[in-house]
């Protein structure tokens, strides 16, 4: 294996200012957040960040030629700038993919290409088994399909055998006689009156996750588990799509292949994926046959990761070059 030698700003576009910001209620209790960065006039491109709960991030910017691209970045329900913060109710995949179409709608865009991520890739095969009539391609990045043994596998014992002194904390977090069931165990103790309560189970569940993401792990990203307003929102929302299966039938996605058959689709893939292991991503490339799938040899699940970068950017500009 070749561990890439250049850096990620070498690798990205420069970073850039979102030149458009508002806000779009999408239901008497919920409102969301959004920007647009780039070429105003540009290619359309709708960024589905991760989580659920992750929020939009200024670095998504950078994987679009900002002369080329209108780049449109939205926070999901209850993360970010939307309102209300960690807000649980309302809160699902259906709801999403409905706030993705209002924001399709309220720019007057007929359709735009998507790009999406871990839970963004969840969201962005289910929106566009919606409406795939709106979408002219898919990017997606580490693969999650939220179904069981996903769920088992990171959550639960899977992750843990490569990882054990980073799972160690977060296990050892909940009585013994509850880590039979981790997520439901979270669960309780995230949606929990009682806000230290709350604080403390978000704390070693993004600390979990952080820990995990990256080939090499980066104290940045630990750092995020001690943002206790992002991990709030990012754990207690996880917890929430998770405990529900994301409020669909297991093997939704798979099932529901063929009304994307035709959307250009490019999957890049880390080998080394602890978070969202490779299997998902080969199981949804042999349901779309003309599917690209890029396994990148020298990565786990981070976009931020350098080999995955360069792929999702080389991915981008083959959109320019199509057109």
């Amino acid at each position: 294996m070749q561990i890439s030698m250049q850096s990620i700003d070498e690798v990205l576009y420069p970073k850039i200012e979102a030149h458009t910001t508002g806000f779009l209620k999408v239901s008497d209790l919920h409102t969301i957040a959004w920007e647009r960065s780039g070429n105003p006039d540009g290619i359309p491109v709708i960024v589905i960040h991760g989580g659920p709960g992750g929020g939009s991030q200024p670095a998504y910017r950078r994987y679009f030629d900002p002369e080329k691209f209108n780049i449109i970045q939205f926070d999901q329900r209850g993360c970010g700038k939307s309102t209300p913060y960690a807000e649980l109710d309302e809160n699902n995949t259906q709801a999403s993919v409905s706030d993705m179409e209002a924001l399709r709608q309220y720019f007057g865009i007929d359709s735009w290409h998507v790009f999406g991520g871990s839970w963004g890739s969840t969201l962005s095969l289910i929106y566009a088994q919606h409406h795939p009539e709106c979408v002219l391609s898919l990017t997606l990045r580490g693969i999650f399909m939220c179904r069981k043994s996903e769920l088992h596998w990171f959550y639960q014992d899977g992750a843990s055998h490569v990882f054990p002194e980073a799972f160690e904390p977060y296990k050892e977090h909940i009585p013994t006689e509850e880590q039979d069931d981790l997520i439901k165990a979270y669960y309780s103790r995230l949606t929990s009156d009682d806000v230290n309560v709350r604080r403390a189970a978000a704390r070693e569940w993004t600390r979990w996750e952080m820990a995990t993401s990256r080939l090499f792990p980066d104290p940045e990203y630990l750092d995020k588990a001690e943002d206790l307003d992002f991990a709030v929102a990012f754990a207690r929302i996880e917890c929430h799509y998770f405990i529900n299966a994301i409020f669909v039938d297991e093997a939704y996605i798979l099932k529901n292949t063929k009304i994307i058959a035709n959307i250009p689709t490019t999957i890049v893939q880390g080998r080394y994926d602890m978070v969202c292991p490779a299997r998902s991503a080969w199981q949804l490339h042999k349901a779309l046959p003309l599917s690209k799938l890029v396994i990148v040899a020298d990565a786990g699940h981070s976009m931020g990761e350098v080999s995955i970068a360069r792929e999702l950017v080389s991915a981008t500009d083959k959109i320019l070059q199509s057109k």
